[in-house]
């Protein structure tokens, strides 16, 4: 595939020589190919195995992708147990017939939670089919797939999440299935300052279970998958299963217009400040919902500026009329901003850099880059890299406009650094990912993976492939509960603990999600 980022001057050469030195300490633990060169290799199926050993229905002691695995790619289980048999092997879901033998490798023992842990490669399996672990005194793993096209499903059902909360039309069989449902939300909205104004706010994407929307949270999730589309194009097509598949337009664009639209009418045509967001209070009585359009703030202000100003530069090659009225949107929120300065504080400001970057690459605004300037001579203090900073960054040494190359070195440092700590922590957990648990966990996960991916796009290095794909076999149940965090698939699915883990149904996650797995199917 054609890269499409523009990647500044100077960049390709810090890439090239002096973050070489960076990287060469950032390389995983030879545990999934390395290990395979210094163990005995697995042995054929010539001779069928002796199982005669009393095996539980199901065991998380073995830990598997539940999904499965790719046909060509590297697969590899955890063991969790105290005793660990030599051997492990691999059966036909269907068959029941063993088809391959693997050896257990790199007996671990964690001081810290009295956990023994091992590794079983099984690479070797190619077929295409269901399969399942076994071994002595663990029993079986869950079930799981091998084939080449397994993760283009999940990716689809990814994006469509946001279909599934659009707000304000009805969604039929066709499109939603058993998540069809009527038209939603179609009255105006009052304004929480002054109830006797009403706005209409109908549309947009449903932010949780009321239907509550967030202007700044849109934002984020917006600006995260339009990144992902300019990273990689080749994943996102018009064959989605929305209403506007087919167009010639990428689904996953058709679907940001949705809540574009809506965003549109939260700004104030008079002064360009935006509403903060909808909030939506269910009544008594049988009255039924009543929507508040919550104040202006100049933090919604930003965000709308730098996600309008996105979108209309990516858009501009389909309706250059409404990608133009969009431009002109985050101009005028731009301006209420600079306006407004006193409300401001001297602290780095992550949403108004974004916003600048968004508008200098869009239309090569002065007071834009100007103030990109101003952000990098202030004295930041030395925070983790936040999702928003981390927008900016990316957006500024992507653009085709003039820049400062020593602010792109330092924005490529920054990021750099904080992908070596990614992949530092990645190679001291035995799950090959940061160790925690639950939602705040997964989202950093996520998170960290937005980092690695554009990283891994600057430079392209094999083992970022491996540190990626650890995360997705994680989040599918690799992982210590042994939970597969994605929608209907997997034999322990979140579902069956605790609705609120799954990662499609949240807003900001799913977005996420998307990112790093337009990469993996990108990958093929």
């Amino acid at each position: 595939m054609q890269r499409e980022i523009m990647i500044c001057n100077g960049i390709k050469k810090v890439a090239a020589a002096g973050l070489a030195l960076i990287l060469a300490g950032c390389s995983m633990p030879p545990v999934i190919e390395d290990a395979r060169e210094e163990t005995p290799g697995i042995t054929s199926m010539e001779k069928e195995p002796d199982l005669a050993y009393e095996v539980p229905e199901s065991s998380p002691n073995i830990l598997v992708n539940q999904l499965g695995y790719i046909t060509g790619r590297n697969k590899t289980a955890f063991f969790n147990s105290k005793e660990l048999p030599t051997e492990f092997y691999v059966i036909n879901e269907d068959t029941r017939e063993t088809v391959l033998i693997g050896v257990t490798e790199d007996e671990i023992y964690q001081e810290e939670k009295g956990e023994y842990f091992g590794y079983g490669d099984f690479s070797a399996l190619t077929k295409p089919g269901t399969y399942y672990l076994e071994a002595p005194f663990l029993g079986r793993s869950y079930s799981f797939q091998v084939g080449d096209d397994l993760y283009a499903q999940v990716f689809r059902e990814a994006c469509r999440q946001y279909y599934y909360n659009r707000c304000g039309m009805s969604l039929t069989n066709e499109f939603a299935g058993e998540r069809a449902h009527n038209a939603c939300h179609t009255g105006n909205a009052v304004l929480r300052e002054d109830i006797s104004v009403s706005l209409d706010v109908m549309g947009g994407w449903h932010q949780d279970e009321v239907g509550s929307k967030d202007v700044p949270m849109a934002a984020k999730s917006i600006g995260v998958m339009l990144l992902a589309l300019e990273l990689y194009a080749d994943s996102f097509g018009d064959d989605m299963g929305i209403p506007e598949s087919g167009n010639g337009i990428p689904d996953i664009l058709d679907e940001v217009r949705y809540e574009i639209e809506w965003l549109l009418k939260m700004q104030d045509p008079a002064t360009g400040a935006v509403y903060e967001g909808v909030t939506v209070y269910e009544q008594g009585g049988g009255k039924g919902p009543v929507s508040y359009v919550e104040p202006g703030e100049i933090e919604s202000t930003k965000a709308f500026a730098a996600v309008l100003a996105k979108f209309s530069y990516l858009y501009q090659n389909y309706e250059k009329d409404y990608a133009q009225e969009c431009l002109k949107a985050s101009d005028r929120a731009w301006k209420y901003v600079e306006l407004n300065k006193g409300e401001e504080t001297e602290d780095p400001d992550p949403w108004k850099l974004a916003a600048a970057a968004e508008l200098y690459r869009a239309s090569g605004l002065y007071s834009c880059h100007r103030y990109i300037k101003d952000y990098f001579r202030k004295d930041r203090p030395s925070e983790e890299l936040d999702e928003v900073t981390f927008w900016g960054y990316v957006t500024y040494i992507s653009t085709k406009q003039q820049v400062s190359l020593g602010i792109c070195e330092e924005i490529t440092k920054e990021i750099m650094q904080k992908t070596e700590e990614i992949v530092e922590s990645a190679k001291s957990s035995m799950y090959f990912v940061e160790e925690g648990e639950g939602n705040e966990h997964n989202h950093k996960l996520l998170q960290n993976m937005m980092y690695l991916t554009m990283v891994d796009y600057m430079i392209a290095n094999h083992e970022y492939d491996s540190v990626i794909e650890n995360h997705f076999h994680y989040l599918m149940g690799r992982n210590p509960q042994a939970v597969c965090y994605i929608d209907d698939v997997g034999e322990n699915n979140y579902r069956q603990i605790d609705e609120t883990l799954g990662i499609m149904k949240q807003f900001d996650a799913d977005s996420k999600f998307i990112f790093m797995l337009s990469k993996i199917v990108n990958n093929g």
